[in-house]
């Protein structure tokens, strides 16, 4: 159940979060952004977003832990990467009107939030991989065969 949750947070941070602070006249009703930025930025929310419910459902439904901290990883690792190579393609985390969102004196809210969202999906995803293994090693399989292998070995 805590894996499910603390993936369920980091889902909340992009799916949730993010809409609530770009869904203004900061990002997507902004007049000084071009019109084709602006249909990407809401692209990105929606994606984002219903990645997010794929995921939830994955979690809490089909009760999987790989498949959605896996896809929420790549979704949060995705920001963490642009924010990195903002210099290389001229990116910016400064608001046209020269403010920025910064917590914890002046760590950007993304990186930070995102940052965050990572690391709460190292343990869950740990767990999960060693229960795996656990119930592979209880089931007398001591590594992952493969369907070739398989074959070969009949």
């Amino acid at each position: 159940m805590t894996a499910r949750i603390m993936i369920t947070l980091c889902i909340f941070l992009y799916a949730v979060g993010v809409p609530y602070l770009e869904v203004n006249e900061t990002h997507i009703w902004n007049t000084q952004w071009p019109a084709h930025a602006r249909l990407h930025n809401v692209w990105q929310l929606i994606t984002n977003t219903l990645i997010g419910a794929g995921c939830l459902w994955l979690i809490w439904i089909r009760k999987e832990i790989l498949l959605p901290a896996v896809a929420s990883a790549l979704v949060t690792g995705g920001f963490l990467l642009a924010f990195v190579l903002r210099g290389f393609y001229g990116g910016s985390m400064v608001h046209t009107d020269g403010s920025e969102v910064t917590i914890l004196g002046g760590i950007n809210i993304g990186v930070a939030g995102f940052g965050l969202g990572l690391l709460l999906l190292v343990p869950p995803v740990l767990l999960e991989v060693r229960r795996r293994r656990e119930e592979q090693r209880k089931a007398g399989i001591d590594s992952p065969i493969t369907g070739s292998q398989r074959r070969a070995a009949q």
